[in-house]
């Protein structure tokens, strides 16, 4: 007798040491797992392009450390409210180059102001939605010049059907956004349709000075497209690159 209950002593005390190395092995696999993935956002459903990013639109996805990348997206938090620039994909690790914060729309102490083709005289070829524009005053009666110290930001560029300019196959927002200015280059050099209409983000004081400049119709206004710096950098980086093959 007392040997069968120290038999089932020594089983059930066996299974017992095999249940807790069991348990420890579980969680040391768990923490060497931890430490080896990262946590990123993705999306919890297919979000198209333009849409406004929620909460509940987005969720964390485990992955391991070897396919982080650099721009991946760990704090939901971060980019609530940002809208995409592309579509994402359902559980999609979210980069950041796929987000924009409105940066099409104006300042607090801006709006945005289409400015009449009565008053204006030329716009550059390559101007896109997003770029950086100086404006400048051509007349018989003034004497021509920059209106504004700083460039002003182009809302919109839009043809005589309402459609944005740009490159169907490649628009120049994404190409700005994924940082390919080869691309954004070329993207300037083709378009969907011609000008005819371009929208800036203007404070109050800077369309009242273009409207009584030029409401008469003796003064026209004339709008550049201005680079950006990242984009001039790019630019000369490539020139130098291809002057020293």
């Amino acid at each position: 007798m007392n040997r069968r209950r120290n038999l089932a002593i020594s089983a059930a005390a066996a299974a017992l040491s095999g249940v807790l190395i069991y348990c420890i092995h579980e969680l040391q696999l768990r923490q060497i797992e931890l430490q080896e993935t990262v946590r990123v956002v993705a999306p919890v459903r297919f979000i198209p392009a333009g849409e406004r990013l929620t909460s509940d639109s987005l969720g964390l996805r485990t992955i391991s450390k070897a396919s982080f990348m650099p721009g991946m997206v760990t704090d939901p938090d971060a980019i609530i409210g940002m809208e995409t620039v592309v579509p994402l994909g359902r559980d999609e690790p979210l980069l950041e180059w796929k987000l924009d914060r409105f940066r099409l729309l104006p300042r607090r102490d801006e709006s945005t102001f289409q400015i009449p083709k009565d008053y204006i005289l030329s716009v550059a070829n390559g101007l896109r939605a997003g770029d950086k524009a100086l404006v400048y005053a051509s007349g018989v009666d003034v004497e021509s010049g920059r209106l504004f110290p700083e460039p002003v930001t182009v809302a919109a560029v839009k043809t005589s059907a309402n459609l944005e300019i740009d490159d169907p196959q490649r628009t120049g927002l994404v190409s700005r956004a994924s940082g390919d200015y080869e691309q954004l280059y070329l993207a300037r050099r083709d378009a969907n349709g011609a000008i005819d209409a371009v929208n800036l983000n203007l404070t109050e004081e800077q369309w009242l000075r273009i409207d009584n400049l030029c409401r008469d119709g003796r003064v026209k206004l004339v709008i550049a497209y201005v680079p950006d710096s990242y984009e001039s950098e790019a630019l000369y980086a490539g020139s130098a690159e291809g002057a020293a093959s």
